[in-house]
């Protein structure tokens, strides 16, 4: 039986911790890079933010100030939109771009997007998939339990249809924003490019972790039929 973890299975997933490490690498320095050119407006992302909702006749949905930097996200629960701090108050490119893009995420959830509810909708299922699958993997590689192999297999494979649900509804997101921040004028032409390429750079983070998904399936089941030919 090939030790978990020691054998040469590892192999398969070193293209996805590449392209993993390679769009951390991508995002941060975009973000960086747009995060110093201010948008010729002069307005906050905060109040782009609140502008957009506004015109969806979401203006009273609350934008908080959340700590941490590239931490904004939308939360479906409370249906709150949050800014981190590189974000809230910016005026820049990128912080313009990000909040936009989180406004996009709920405008999904005021239309009904499927593919964002039927992601909301898995979570819990997810979370607990995603707890359970390798302890029962390796429990049952130990014990030469091939049932308790095959069910965190199963469990696993929870994880990748997230991943892969995530990719079109952030996709999504990103092409809401740019085509909204067109369309108000918020920003140019030229300084929409920046937005994009920040918004782009993000994306290939969510491709990257499904790719990773993936191939870590990939190496479950070869790890699984070398131990049963062992």
């Amino acid at each position: 039986m090939l030790g978990f973890g020691l054998d040469p299975t590892i192999i398969i997933v070193i293209p996805a911790l590449i392209l993993s490490m390679w769009a951390q690498a991508r995002v941060q320095s975009t973000f960086n890079q747009y995060s110093r050119i201010p948008a010729r407006g002069n307005v906050t992302a905060y109040s782009v933010a609140k502008m957009l909702l506004t015109l969806y006749g979401m203006g009273n949905m609350p934008v908080n100030h959340v700590s941490g930097e590239l931490t904004d996200h939308y939360d479906p629960r409370s249906r709150t939109l949050n800014l981190s701090d590189s974000v809230y108050g910016s005026n820049s490119i990128a912080s313009i771009g990000v909040a936009a893009h989180e406004v996009g995420h709920a405008i999904q959830h005021h239309e009904l997007y499927s593919p964002l509810i039927f992601r909301n909708s898995i979570v819990p299922v997810v979370n607990i998939c995603s707890t359970a699958s390798m302890p029962l993997f390796i429990i049952g590689l130990i014990m030469g339990n091939f049932m308790l192999v095959n069910i965190g297999i199963m469990l696993f494979t929870g994880a990748l249809v997230f991943h892969l649900v995530t990719l079109p509804v952030e996709i999504n997101a990103s092409s809401r924003a740019l085509k909204l921040l067109e369309q108000t004028h918020t920003l140019t032409p030229d300084e929409l490019s920046g937005a994009k390429k920040v918004l782009t750079a993000a994306a290939w983070t969510y491709i990257a972790a499904a790719l990773m998904s993936l191939l870590q399936l990939v190496r479950l089941i070869l790890i699984s039929r070398s131990s049963r030919r062992d």
